[in-house]
């Protein structure tokens, strides 16, 4: 009886609601379609592909995928890169962005305020492939206009495109540029939720812009720096593709210092038509993600449980 009563509810509640689930409709079928359903081709990584079989009709190999994988060499060096890249990208992105952030509500002119948001925020909008150029046009031993002054003042050229001891500074510096505009809105909407009359109380008080800062400012937005935090920890095994692609392309020389799992993946299904290994490691890097967000979560959670993402 209870059970009748409980399904009798839920069709109610659906009835009363409907035009609310009809216009929510589009939105699941498009994720269904998109999302879901590609999410079946996840057997490949169990499988030894072949085009006559396709996905269904070829056959099982169980983990001889991910053994390849392991036994490659490269795991060990993609893994290592992608966390450690990651890890560099989060920490010092979020401090420039919250130091820009913090910049911005401090400058009281509105039209220089304006204007500089604008040119931090345009970057985020070029495409990396014009990244990928511009950075060719600055390192490239040829006729790199860097290597043309390094050139003029020490007689010298460097070749950054197979000294890979460069990259990972090279990398940093065009991904803080890039999302430092974008990050930035985010601390900066949170500071301004702050209310004015804690500063204003502060600064009856004798605070200066530093204390106001570090005793206001920082204290108040650590929710938002935290969830962010959070957000960004998820993708940590996850290596911006767009980025490392356009900017090393297929250079084997610098394979050691800047090769993510993104690229190694892309390569395995590019170059070597290794559809299995391709999906076994975007599903090894699927899971490793999955973990880094639950146990990200748990360790936010022992700290404060309001800062938690679920």
């Amino acid at each position: 009886m209870k059970q009748k009563t409980k399904g009798q509810g839920f069709f109610k509640k659906c009835r009363k609601y409907r035009v609310y689930l009809l216009m929510l409709l589009p939105a699941v079928i498009y994720t269904l379609i998109f999302a879901c359903y590609p999410m079946t081709a996840i057997v490949m990584a169990f499988k030894k592909y072949n085009y006559r079989g396709g996905i269904w009709g070829s056959p099982w190999n169980g983990l001889e995928n991910f053994r390849f994988f392991f036994l490659s060499g490269q795991a060990g060096i993609v893994i290592r890169n992608t966390v450690l890249y990651n890890l560099m990208f989060i920490l010092v992105g979020t401090v420039v962005q919250i130091a820009v952030a913090v910049f911005l509500t401090e400058i009281h002119n509105k039209h220089f305020r304006k204007i500089s948001q604008s040119m931090m925020f345009l970057p985020y909008f070029i495409s990396w492939v014009i990244v990928g150029v511009m950075a060719f046009n600055i390192f490239s031993s040829d006729y790199g206009f860097l290597n043309r002054i390094i050139e003029f003042f020490t007689g010298e050229k460097i070749a950054f495109y197979s000294n890979g001891k460069y990259w990972p500074w090279i990398l940093l510096f065009f991904n803080i540029w890039k999302g430092m505009g974008y990050g930035s809105v985010m601390y900066l909407a949170a500071i301004m939720g702050i209310d004015t009359s804690i500063y204003e109380a502060a600064e009856i008080d004798g605070a200066n812009v530093w204390q106001r800062i570090f005793k206001i400012t920082i204290p108040c937005i650590m929710q938002t720096v935290l969830i962010l935090f959070l957000i960004n920890i998820g993708g940590i095994f996850k290596g911006n593709f767009d980025m490392f692609y356009n900017l090393v392309g297929t250079n084997g020389l610098l394979y050691n210092y800047t090769d993510v799992i993104d690229t190694l993946a892309f390569r395995a299904l590019i170059s070597s038509n290794d559809f299995g290994m391709s999906a076994a490691i975007g599903l090894f890097q699927s899971v490793l993600c999955f973990i880094t967000v639950i146990l990200a979560n748990k360790a936010v959670s022992m700290y404060d449980k309001d800062y938690t993402l679920f």
